[in-house]
């Protein structure tokens, strides 16, 4: 009797202490990992349209699905993703139906990509277009935690649940202030649904593509998840002036603004002697702009000259185009007491131009990345004959050919000598 006591009061002790918390650090490090590790959930189109033969050579579904495939292996390990259909599973006429087809096909949560792979495969082309109801289920999926939380939505059509317009869910979502962002992919894009997408990503801080090509949806999906896993930086609002003298002075860090079009916007960075400005921007077109456009990206002395640029031009295939420069500033002389800052002007300008009837305010949106790092040391510059450091294995090569090829020609004429002789 008193055996069965001790032994239920030792039960009761292990309890105790397993509910009071002493547990393994291992295994409380792994909860707060867990709590902390970002999110995202891929929502797919599943609606009948996507059995259209127009990527590729082969259907939108066969795309979405290899592009899935490849995502699914190259997802990171701290991430956690899930995938939602949408017009899945209700093939009837009864739009009330048909707008609550919308399901869970793999919970968030750690990947197991064999069984994710294999939810994948058994999606067909079946119903209606749900998008508006499939975000606000998306973003429940997504609830919990503390790390970065992304929808990304694919589809290649407009929502036919009206009236729950998609944007008022996306902008109702983004009023909670989860730190929720929802991308969108436009397969083989028409008018209404490139605006209705770029509406909704706009709405959350995301970003909307087209996408006409497998590859293009695969790099762009794989983009999306690694950027989740990324440090969530706050950008700093800025407002750029319309010249240099009026620059706003920027330090290190991310910083956004609204571009005019046809606008230059002009920002100032202190650059000591010994160290390096490194920047970049990107424009995104959050509504219809016609296709052909630029951005342009330049660093200016204070004087006007011109030290360095970086430009890229877009197609009407992608809505955010990047650039960046980089700009070495050389120390200065031991000799100089008091070295001084260098006034880099920054000069940002894009070409796009907005569509037949599309409103021109305000500007779009930009970003700009500004980051001031020791500069490259005296081993890292430029050597004799702009070759760089690797001048001397280059060197090396010529004379060892130089005088492989005076070993080779005379061992030659050795033999024939020889062999005249005999």
């Amino acid at each position: 009797m008193i055996t069965r006591k001790r032994s239920a009061t030792g039960a009761c002790v292990l309890l105790a202490a397993l509910t009071a918390g002493l547990v393994p650090p291992s295994a409380a490090f792994a909860d707060e990992t867990t709590a902390t590790a970002p999110k995202v959930n891929l929502v797919l189109d599943v609606s009948g349209s996507m059995r259209e033969r127009d990527i590729d050579g082969g259907s939108r579904m066969a795309a979405a699905k290899q592009a899935f495939n490849e995502v699914l292996d190259a997802t990171p390990e701290d991430v956690q993703l899930g995938i939602r259909t949408l017009g899945a599973d209700y093939p009837g006429d009864d739009q009330k139906t048909g707008c609550r087809d919308t399901a869970q096909l793999y919970p968030v949560g750690p990947l197991d990509r064999t069984e994710a792979k294999a939810a994948v495969a058994t999606l067909a082309p079946t119903g209606w277009t749900p998008i508006g109801p499939a975000l606000l289920k998306a973003a429940d999926d997504l609830d919990g935690g503390t790390g970065s939380k992304r929808i990304v939505l694919i589809s290649d059509g407009e929502d036919t649940c009206a009236p729950l317009d998609p944007c008022e869910v996306a902008r109702e979502i983004a009023a909670k202030g989860i730190g929720l962002t929802i991308d969108t992919l436009g397969l083989v894009p028409n008018t209404k649904m490139r605006q209705q997408l770029s509406c909704i990503a706009e709405a959350t801080g995301g970003t909307y593509t087209s996408v006409e090509h497998t590859d293009e949806l695969t790099d762009k999906v794989n983009q999306l998840v690694d950027r989740a896993a990324d440090p969530v930086v706050t950008p700093v609002a800025t407002e750029g002036a319309d010249r240099c003298a009026e620059a706003p002075a920027l330090e290190s860090g991310l910083y956004t603004d609204r571009a005019e079009f046809g606008q230059q916007r002009w920002y100032r960075v202190d650059v000591l002697p010994g160290r390096e400005l490194r920047a970049s921007v990107s424009v995104a077109a959050d509504r219809d702009v016609n296709p052909g456009y630029g951005v342009l990206l330049r660093a200016v002395t204070a004087q006007g000259r011109e030290i360095v640029r970086g430009e890229a031009a877009g197609n009407g295939r992608t809505d955010v185009i990047s650039t960046g420069l980089r700009y070495p500033k050389r120390a200065a002389d031991d000799d100089a007491d008091e070295p001084a800052a260098e006034a880099v002007c920054l000069q940002v300008t894009h070409s796009f131009s907005a569509a037949s009837g599309v409103q021109t305010t305000p500007g779009l949106p930009l970003e700009l990345t500004v980051d001031v790092v020791d500069g490259p040391g005296e081993a890292d510059d430029v050597a004799s004959f702009g070759l760089g450091r690797g001048w001397w294995l280059l060197a090396v090569l010529v004379l060892t050919g130089f005088v492989a090829g005076l070993l080779c020609g005379w061992l030659s004429r050795w033999r024939l000598a020889v062999w005249r002789t005999n």
